[in-house]
């Protein structure tokens, strides 16, 4: 048996959308992502993956779940095949464990283990920006920037005082276990101080607005320039973007991302109206930050300094992309002049004259290949054909794009004059082949037919598995008789309430797979009324609306439970706890 502790961490590190979208191509649809459903044939995309609930659901046939059952119902894997195939591109050894031997104190140690990091990076975060107003150089700093109140605020920029231990003022003790492992302390040899000193921080937070670690930048002219967080069990600077989170809505609203090289880029750039850049953390724009990208925006700009470091870091940045590229997205890329960068590019000039050189200045990724390949090369001389052949085929190779990849190779044909059949035996492909009719794959029985409109129970039931947080307004008192929907809604709530962290619907769903409620969920999510809302996000009024509809379930269950005490009364009799209990009902009831 796999160890269900694996399970939600194996669910925590993929993403939903990856996997499904490597099956099925998605497109960015509001919060989610949108395909034609694969278990039966639609002309209507009715299929949505939510990135984060990391949970998929298609509305006309009612097929849902998270990425192991992707998995399963896709390709026709068992359970722990499934897991294996996750686990092995998440580059995790699956534990085995012998019928329910799991520890459930070990799973809860974890758990409370990873709470206790993202609560120590969020509590340093909160210190650093208590502490700019009251330096009066970082504070300055940041005024000379030009940057306002409401960007300070809305990045979370802060300040890290001088001194070994500033976060002593905040943390007791100090040092902890959390402080090193999350790398704000340093630990060496025995002696323990502060990772940023000195320093302006830029926090850097996860798609969920969690605070994971830091980019620290000098008032001086002292060296590193710029310091960043160590990876930690909380921050993988390869997988993740500065200015991510902040930028979601400028760039769901321009329907474009922009990739810079600094902190200070960004914020510079939302200063003046461009919300909607972001950055790598310290590295080359890595093929996890293309994936990312590219499920936020169909146009991707990539933005660099026009000296050769720029230009390096613009190759690397192509290079990483070739794998990932598909035909309906757009990169292209922009090479500032050499005494400018972003930031002091849209100081002199503006939000207007930056936009419309990035609008139409920039080069697509297509224009970009071909011109770095060929520079310095004499494509009059047969020598200089040679090497462009030599060079740029490697990389064709890494494209899976068709398309894309087709029409470039047709322009490899013409630069350098070999007909595109003779130059497809020299770059070594093979004649395309006939295509293999996919898969039928049978729609999962459970799934077969539209049920009946849901009560209120099930519409609470679906509620708390898109919104785990709300199993905080759910306490339905131990003396009452619970069974049926009923039984499961309870279930839920008392599980998630006994995580040291809201579990996320894929992992509910996982948790309750082989329970005795797994075939009411599959109904619920039959019904595709109200899901489609529910998954574009929750607002005040909807919980609202939850807490009103468990004081009616409340309501519910204490009028069933007068009813059949008063039933039993009659017949047989109550002893001395059911009369006090149908007493307790009563004068609740009657107030």
């Amino acid at each position: 048996m796999i160890p269900a502790d694996f399970i939600d961490e194996l669910l925590a590190k993929i993403d939903i959308v990856d996997i499904i979208d490597e099956q099925v191509p998605l497109k960015k649809s509001g919060a989610n992502y949108m395909a034609c459903c694969p278990f039966h044939k639609e002309k209507t995309p009715s299929f949505s993956v939510s990135p984060t609930k990391q949970f998929y659901h298609c509305f006309s046939c009612g097929a849902h779940g998270s990425a192991i059952g992707f998995m399963m119902e896709h390709q026709g894997l068992s359970f722990p095949e499934a897991v294996q195939q996750l686990a092995d591109r998440a580059g995790m050894k699956v534990p085995q464990t012998r019928g329910q031997n799991e520890n459930p104190e070990v799973r809860a140690e974890r758990k409370k283990k990873q709470q206790t990091l993202e609560e120590t990076t969020e509590a340093a975060a909160q210190f650093y920006a208590q502490q700019l107003p009251l330096h009066a150089a970082a504070h300055t700093y940041f005024q000379q920037r030009g940057l306002s109140a409401e960007v300070i605020a809305h990045y979370g920029l802060g300040y890290a005082p001088e001194g070994w231990q500033p976060l002593a003022k905040v943390f007791q003790p100090y040092p902890n276990t959390a402080l090193v492992e999350s790398g704000m302390v340093v630990d060496n040899e025995g002696k323990y101080y502060d990772r940023f000193r000195h320093r302006v921080m830029f926090p850097i937070r996860n798609p969920r607005g969690q605070v994971i670690g830091f980019g620290g930048r000098v008032l001086d002219d002292s060296k590193p320039k710029y310091l960043n967080s160590p990876d930690t069990p909380l921050f993988d600077k390869g997988k993740n973007l500065y200015g991510l989170y902040e930028g979601r809505s400028a760039i769901k609203e321009a329907g474009r991302i922009l990739v810079v090289e600094g902190y200070m880029d960004v914020v510079a750039l939302a200063q003046f109206g461009i919300g909607y850049g972001v950055a790598s953390l310290g590295t080359s724009t890595t093929a996890e930050h293309v994936k990312i990208l590219m499920r936020q925006a169909d146009s991707i700009y990539f933005c660099f300094d026009g000296d050769s470091a720029g230009r390096k870091a613009a190759w690397r940045a192509l290079e990483n992309a070739l794998p990932q590229l598909k035909d309906d997205k757009a990169l292209h890329f922009l090479f500032l002049p050499e005494e400018h960068d972003p930031d002091s590019y849209i100081r002199a000039f503006g939000k207007d004259k930056f936009e419309d050189m990035l609008l139409s200045q920039s080069k697509p990724l297509s224009e970009y290949f071909w011109q770095h390949l060929s520079d310095g090369l004499n494509l009059h001389t047969q020598e200089g054909k040679a090497e462009l052949v030599k060079t740029s085929s490697p990389l064709l190779a890494q494209i899976t794009a068709p398309a894309l990849g087709f029409l470039l190779k047709q322009k490899l044909s013409e630069l350098v004059g070999i007909d595109p059949a003779d130059l497809a035996q020299l770059l070594g492909q093979e004649a395309p082949k006939r295509s293999v009719k996919a898969k039928s794959y049978k729609l999962p029985s459970a799934t077969a037919k539209q049920p009946a409109m849901l009560t209120l129970v099930q519409k609470q039931i679906r509620s708390l598995l898109i919104n785990p947080n709300w199993a905080a307004y759910i306490d339905l008192p131990e003396y009452l008789v619970l069974d049926g929907d009923f039984a499961c809604l309870a279930n839920l709530a008392e599980w998630i309430n006994s995580q040291p962290a809201a579990p996320s619907s894929a992992q509910i769903l996982e948790y309750m797979r082989h329970s005795p409620h797994q075939a009411l969920l599959n109904l619920i999510f039959q019904s595709a009324s109200g899901i489609s809302e529910a998954l574009e996000g929750s607002s005040e009024e909807d919980l609202e609306n939850f807490r009103i509809g468990m004081k009616k379930l409340l309501d519910e269950l204490k009028y069933r439970q007068i009813e059949s005490l008063k039933q039993k009364n009659l017949h047989s009799g109550l002893s001395d706890y059911e009369k006090k209990l149908l007493l307790s009902l009563l004068t609740l009831k009657a107030h």
